[in-house]
């Protein structure tokens, strides 16, 4: 628990850890990282302090196990869960965070749409989650305007932006980086533009012929973010939607932007991580990673997948770990999972299961190819347990010791 820390800063003004960082402080939370991580105190903070870590603390997350997102910490991954007009359960997107923490996610996103009442299911989800919660506020603030994108107003964003900050929601996913003069380039695409919110707000700035509000009014969110701690995740509403739409004009306009963005949130000590592509060939990932890092001043970066072809629907868990993979290799912070069920329908239990079992694969996969300190002993103990045909000892180091038990036993004389 980090209430007495937590007490201390309340009403301080800005809280984030960056500002800390830059002050010298090492936080409570820094120094419980360091620890996770297995890395020296310093380093976190001068990673912090750099803008190339990031620590997800809302300060009214009380009951948060706080973790790194950053080139210099293990690779982490992230699962997605949420409400839909068609199940808005509580106990369900409880059990769903409850299901994601076990299989190894460290961090979670709510991405509910509707069905019910959202707030009471995201603080169900904060008070139960000990891993850092993210959510996309535009879900809820459209909801909010009974889906009516044209009578959106910049106050309806900020209201709802503050009301998840207040309930310990530690990133947000904020949709900055569009801008209506990007438009235009995504005409010779095959799939335009597959972010909901890029889309919405594309469509806002279509109707109004303005400027992306979240952008104009980028600095009144900073605000917010500095009372309670919380990160920027800038989305990216331009990601390809398919291999063919990969890294064109209209997704490095909008990166440009966000590395402005970051920048812009630095000069108030607010955390940021940027959010990436989504479809692309295996030849181009090193290419992303390496500009988003020079555009966005090595900000972390946070994929989903990428998937390196398009033609395996039921299978884009293993379609997108070959790309996750080689992303976190070349020095990606943080992985979105994709589960079998992506483009497809709603994943269940299992679904989520082998996502993120896929991604924790290639999280770690990266971590051993980026020679991180002590990333492959465990494979050096499994291996170990496996020559002298220790079957416990490798059930109880795999990834999901249940799966591996259950095919060993499957396998013996009845």
């Amino acid at each position: 628990m980090r209430t007495d820390w937590v007490a201390k800063r309340r009403g301080q003004g800005n809280v984030s850890q960056m500002h800390y960082a830059r002050q010298g402080v090492i936080t409570e939370e820094m120094d419980y990282v360091a620890k996770r991580e297995n890395l020296p105190q310093e380093l976190i903070r001068d990673e912090v302090a750099r803008g190339r870590m990031i620590i997800p603390a809302n300060i009214n997350h009380t009951n948060l196990e706080p973790m790194a997102i950053g080139i210099a910490s293990k690779c982490k991954v992230n699962a997605n869960i949420g409400a839909s007009p068609n199940s808005s359960n509580i106990d369900e997107e409880v059990a769903k965070l409850h299901l994601a923490v076990k299989y190894g996610a460290d961090t979670v996103m709510d991405l509910s749409t509707g069905g019910g009442d959202l707030d009471v299911i995201r603080t169900a989800i904060i008070k139960a989650s000990p891993v850092p919660i993210g959510t996309v506020p535009i879900y809820q603030a459209l909801e909010s305007v009974h889906g009516s994108v044209e009578n959106l107003t910049a106050d309806d964003f900020l209201h709802i932006i503050e009301k998840h900050a207040q309930q310990g929601v530690d990133y947000m996913t904020i949709h900055a980086g569009i801008l209506i003069e990007h438009l235009p380039l995504v005409r010779d695409r095959i799939t335009g533009i597959v972010s909901r919110g890029g889309g919405i707000l594309a469509r806002w700035m279509l109707h109004h012929h303005k400027q992306n509000p979240l952008y104009t009014h980028f600095d009144d969110i900073i605000e917010i973010f500095k009372k309670y701690d919380v990160s920027f995740s800038l989305g990216d509403s331009l990601r390809p939607g398919c291999t063919h739409d990969a890294s064109d004009e209209a997704q490095l306009a909008e990166l440009k932007t966000l590395g402005q963005l970051t920048r812009r949130a630095w000069e108030h000590d607010v955390q940021v991580m940027v959010e990436g592509p989504g479809h692309v060939p295996m030849d181009q990932i090193e290419f992303n990673v390496k500009k988003q890092m020079e555009e966005c001043s090595e900000a972390p970066f946070y994929v989903l997948g990428p998937l390196v072809t398009d033609i395996a629907p039921g299978y884009d868990h293993i379609t997108s770990a070959i790309g996750a993979a080689m992303a976190g290799w070349y020095g990606t912070a943080m992985l979105c999972y994709v589960t079998p069920k992506e483009h497809l329908g709603l994943p269940d239990a299992e679904d989520v299961r082998n996502g993120l079992i896929a991604y924790k694969i290639a999280a770690h996969a990266a971590d051993i190819a980026r020679r991180r300190p002590g990333a492959r002993d465990r494979d050096d103990e499994l291996s170990a347990a496996r020559y002298n045909f220790d079957w416990n000892k490798q059930f109880e180091l795999s990834l999901d010791p249940e799966r591996a038990r259950e095919y060993h036993d499957e396998t013996l004389p009845a």
